[in-house]
């Protein structure tokens, strides 16, 4: 059981870090590092709610579709 909640969470992690990688990768070697948190930090919601995204995606919910 550990074992699997263990992949859960890092499945989740890897997810919330491709979420976050074209902010990251965008803000890199441009800006300063305040800026880059403060976009990393704006972004963040939207990329811990990945799976939710993904859900309604695979479904089809969420547009417009019954």
């Amino acid at each position: 059981m550990r074992v699997l909640i263990a992949l859960l969470v890092i499945i989740y992690l890897v997810g919330v870090g491709v979420v976050l990688a074209p902010t990251i990768q965008a803000k890199w070697k441009d800006a300063s590092a305040a800026d880059l948190v403060a976009s990393v930090m704006q972004e963040l919601p939207k990329a811990l709610a990945w799976p939710a995204r993904a859900f309604r995606s695979i479904t089809g919910r969420g547009r417009g579709e019954p």
